[in-house]
């Protein structure tokens, strides 16, 4: 064997490794917060208090020791029966399809109490709101007073594996739980650029968030509020799934035929 035909076995080759390397989809592997340290302590912050905005529907059930009581503050919540002994069981609890809708002024409307201003308050400012009235008007001595907001919804958006809204029925989400809940990050995602876009005091604001290091948890944006869009934008343009399988196609027959050439190459 000849020092040329020796040449073109190895370009051969080469080519075809370089054809079917080519031909081969690698995936990149991402490792969240990779800048922690195993056995190190970090400070956590506290999940900050979910604040009502107009358009939210909030759950307010009142409940007393007498539960006669507590009937017209439910209006429309549950059911109440009576019982052998005469007694009325209160069974309000709170329905995704019912609540109080706050409107476009930061209102709603509660029996009896009439118009309570409840934007810009947590629901444990609600709940005190609720509870001191009910005492301080002499309606209710001892009342039990629960507060839920009822639309938390997330918009998830770009490269996740299942793109849609989030529903939140415990009205607490983080920013890795909610890609978590929405299947992944796709294998085209940037996983240090996840936008959140949230709508603060009637102004929209942007904030970019990296996954990759531990500051994702001292973003403002790590714990998810209501009505919050997160996007999560592609490494790269991504091909169709038509693209991609011709690609691979081309790929692996060059491949073959550079296989095929090497080895006719040899047997001569």
């Amino acid at each position: 064997m000849n020092i040329l035909t020796t040449k073109k076995i190895f370009l051969a080759l080469a080519v075809s490794c370089l054809m079917l390397f080519n031909a081969c989809i690698v995936t990149k592997k991402v490792v969240y917060v990779n800048d922690m340290s195993p056995d190190t302590a970090y400070l956590a912050l506290e999940a900050p208090p979910v604040k009502v905005q107009n358009s939210d529907r909030i759950s307010i059930v009142v409940n007393a020791k007498e539960a006669e009581l507590a009937v017209p503050f439910n209006q429309g919540l549950g059911s109440f029966q009576v019982g052998n002994s005469g007694d009325l069981n209160n069974s309000a609890s709170a329905d995704p399809g019912k609540g109080y809708l706050v409107s476009a002024d930061g209102t709603i409307e509660f029996p009896i109490l009439g118009t309570l201003r409840v934007a810009g308050l947590t629901l444990e400012e609600i709940r005190s709101m609720v509870r001191n009235r009910l005492i301080d008007d002499k309606l209710i001595n001892e009342p039990s007073v629960k507060v839920e907001l009822l639309n938390l919804k997330i918009n998830m958006m770009g490269e996740v594996n299942d793109v849609g809204v989030i529903d939140v029925p415990d009205g607490r989400i983080t920013l890795l739980e909610a890609i978590s809940m929405a299947g992944g990050l796709s294998t085209n995602a940037a996983a240090d650029k996840i936008t959140v876009i949230r709508e603060e005091q009637g102004v929209r604001r942007m904030y970019v968030n990296d996954i990759l290091s531990k500051e994702v948890f001292n973003s403002p944006t790590y714990y998810l509020r209501q009505n919050d869009i997160v996007y999560i934008e592609p490494r790269g343009a991504r091909l169709s799934d038509r693209e991609e399988n011709n690609w691979r196609y081309i790929s692996t027959g060059l491949g073959l035929l550079a296989t095929v050439f090497t080895i006719l190459n040899f047997l001569k």
